[in-house]
């Protein structure tokens, strides 16, 4: 087996090596899916396939950024120095390929592209931007600028926010986008009395998002949804572009590709009609986005939308234990809508499922917090036996002397099913001194860093409205709402001399702002920035609360690190730094929040508490998966009795919130639950009773007599 094969199944093996024509791999959770691309990528170059011409495309900035460095590190490994020549010089390739270039930090500084569908949008909307009416610094909204524009909107529109709710109806035009639907083709629908569409509600959402466009097109600012319909309907409408992006990119991979909406769909169909080199990852059985438009016809029609296609299934199972693997194939094997798969594994049999019937939400809050504490002292005692047994101790310690905890707290997580169920689980972790992290709390969110980048983006689009209202009077500069209110109907020149200047002296700091981004570090800029704009005086200067939000502003500074060699790299102007640091900020997800950041790492030696959804893509050594109750998971809106494809979707997501586990897993459910100040009787999800009786374990009960924490 040739070296960069290696520590492949004979599977992985078969996909890997794969070379012409459409590819469907089906990768079974854990079976190495991410491993099995990376070696694919490798074997492409190998056979002479310049990097450049390589296309990946996942959904998490964590997701790509571990793809993006596993790639690195195989072409590193096998790429490095006249080992490339070697390669890319020998004869009978069947490509030519280009010498590699090369600088002193960075040996080899072609690689493929590897990124989130999102920030691809970003990548050719920018390359484009003039044709779409856009400046290259466009702005990209977040959910909260977008809601707000919403309801703005509604508010020129005379219609109470109250009444029509703007997160709803930017919740139904986002559904809408990702369905390919543009506003012209829904105020058609909306407005035909013989559509099936047409409704009352829909005129209304129609007249908003007209003026939300109107908005947006003024602001030079696009939305999360904008950064693939305005890409996708760019390649499918002009043919010069399309066919620049497919000669571009010859080999295109889709990582999770169930999870693909129609627009990802048509985009990732547009960039490979041509030479067909497109291999898609994914799972039927790990669908669980629906909500948010990914539709699970896209997996299971590869086959008739790629009639060549070869498919490769992957069910070897490395992450769990074989208990773990047969409650998962278990509850999976009753949805109808999936092709036949079966996850095996050769790993330990492992424990078995601890299930645990609480009395309420506290008491299940309770065990879930006494086992962790459990879990620790058997980690602590293992650990401090290996270090009394090591060559650093000759006999027993001395009397007093303290031995660090060393569980890895990292390694556990507490899954349910609705966000609301953390804040019992919370206060347990705090009564019992449990160190916590609650994943979605997004640093990019915080508020002085969201002050900060806004001084950032406005310098670079003086148009986005949305970031100047943020900042002019932040620090205070006098300048209240009706002064704003005339800047922003163009009516600067009617207000009196002295606000005028505080006015002007405002968009000069914006000016110099602009001045550093294009000639410094993006580091060194945003220190100039919280200097000269005031943040720094006026946080250091305030409360204990201002302080830690300075120290946060600092650790932007941190992390700005990373993008000052941007631009140096790729032999380009300084500005790129910035621009992809505020591209990454208004890209990040929930999962972000366990990247490290900078020298101060975000990953904190604590339990993770999440959503079974956000736990997606996610491992852990020890899992908990609470609130198994009929109604609360599976999931049931308002009593609504859900259709056959809704229950399959819950029975997916159960299936991932299992296969998050690596050792032990854990269940629970509780008798009793106090939903929006109601109490409810409740019974076990019928998922408990489809896991076979003899790989499940009661939890707290001893002879008989079960143990209530208190």
């Amino acid at each position: 087996m040739e070296d960069h094969l290696k520590g492949l199944n004979a599977m992985q093996k078969e996909a890997a090596t794969h070379m012409e024509g459409p590819l469907l791999i089906v990768a079974g959770a854990g079976a190495g899916k991410t491993k099995t691309i990376t070696h694919r990528i490798l074997n492409l170059i190998k056979n002479g396939v310049d990097p450049e011409k390589i296309l990946a495309v996942t959904f998490t900035n964590k997701a790509a950024k571990e793809m993006q460095e596993r790639v690195n590190s195989a072409i590193a490994d096998n790429f490095v120095g006249n080992a490339f020549s070697r390669v890319l010089g020998s004869p009978g390739l069947r490509t030519p390929a280009r010498p590699a270039r090369k600088s002193i930090t960075n040996e080899i500084i072609s690689r493929p592209f590897v990124s989130t569908f999102h920030s691809l949008g970003v990548y050719i909307i920018k390359e484009n931007a003039r044709i779409l009416g856009l400046t290259r610094h466009f702005t990209i909204l977040d959910e909260s600028d977008s809601t707000t524009l919403i309801k703005e909107a509604l508010k020129e529109l005379g219609l109470d926010p109250k009444q029509y709710d703007p997160k709803r109806i930017k919740n139904i035009i986002s559904r809408e986008k990702g369905k390919f639907t543009h506003l012209k083709d829904y105020e058609e629908k909306v407005n035909d009395p013989a559509s099936s569409g047409a409704s009352y509600l829909g005129k209304i959402v129609a007249q908003v998002w007209n003026l939300y466009e109107k908005k947006k097109t003024k602001e030079n600012s696009l939305d999360f949804d904008d950064l693939l319909l305005k890409a996708t309907k760019l390649l499918k409408e002009n043919e010069q572009i399309r066919k620049i992006y497919q000669e571009k990119w010859e080999y295109i991979h889709v990582d999770e590709y169930q999870d693909t909406n129609e627009v990802q769909y048509l985009m990732s169909r547009l960039l490979s009609e041509n030479n067909k080199n497109i291999c898609v990852v994914g799972d039927a059985d790990q669908n669980i986005y629906s909500w948010r438009g990914a539709n699970l016809k896209n997996i299971l029609s590869f086959e008739k939308d790629y009639p060549n296609a070869k498919i490769v299934l992957l069910e070897e199972n490395y992450r769990s234990t074989q208990n773990i693997l047969e409650a998962a194939n278990e509850i999976i094997k009753k949805n109808k809508y999936r092709p036949d798969k079966n996850l095996f594994t050769k790993n330990p049999i492992g424990e078995k499922i601890g299930f645990y019937e609480a009395l309420d939400e506290n008491d299940e809050a309770d065990f879930v917090a006494t086992k962790i504490l459990e879990i620790m002292d058997q980690e602590n005692v293992r650990e401090v036996s290996k270090i009394l047994q090591g060559p650093r101790f000759s006999g027993s310690p001395n009397p007093g002397q303290t031995i660090e905890k060393f569980s890895n707290l990292t390694d556990i997580a507490i899954l349910y099913r609705a966000n609301f169920q953390s804040r019992a689980l919370e206060e347990a972790m705090l009564r019992y001194n449990i160190p916590y992290q609650v994943l979605g709390v997004k640093f990019f969110e915080r508020k002085e860093i969201k002050d900060t980048l806004a001084y950032l983006r406005a310098a670079l689009n003086p148009k986005s409205l949305s970031d100047i209202k943020r900042i002019i009077n932040f620090p205070t500069r006098g300048i209240g709402k009706v002064t704003l209110a005339k800047i922003f109907a163009g009516e600067k020149e009617t207000l009196p001399i002295k606000v005028k200047i505080k006015i002007n002296n405002f968009y000069k700091i914006l000016e110099e702002i602009k001045n550093k981004i294009e000639n410094e570090k993006a580091s060194d800029v945003i220190k100039f920035t919280v200097k000269k704009s005031g943040i720094e005086t006026e946080l250091s200067t305030g409360t204990e609360e201002d302080l830690e939000r300075l120290e946060n502003i600092k650790e932007l500074a941190t992390l700005a690190l990373k993008y000052d060699n941007l631009s140096a790299q790729a032999g380009l102007k300084a500005g790129l730094g910035i621009e992809k640091l505020l591209e990454d900020a208004s890209l990040a997800s929930d999962q972000d929040s366990l990247i490290e950041r900078g020298e101060k790492k975000e990953i904190k030696n604590a339990v993770k508490l999440m959503t079974v959804h956000a736990s997606k893509g996610l491992e852990f050594k020890n899992v908990f998966i609470t609130g198994l109750e009929d109604g609360l998971f599976p999931h049931q809106m308002n009593g609504e009795i859900k259709n056959e494809e809704d229950k399959e979707e819950e029975r997916r997501l159960f299936y991932v919130a299992l296969t998050r586990a690596k050792e032990k897993l854990f269940l629970s459910f509780a008798n009793y639950r106090t939903i929006f100040g109601s109490r409810q009787i409740n019974t076990p999800s019928e998922f408990i009773s489809d896991i076979p009786s003899d790989i499940l374990e009661k939890e707290g009960e001893k002879n008989g007599i079960k143990t209530i924490y208190i």
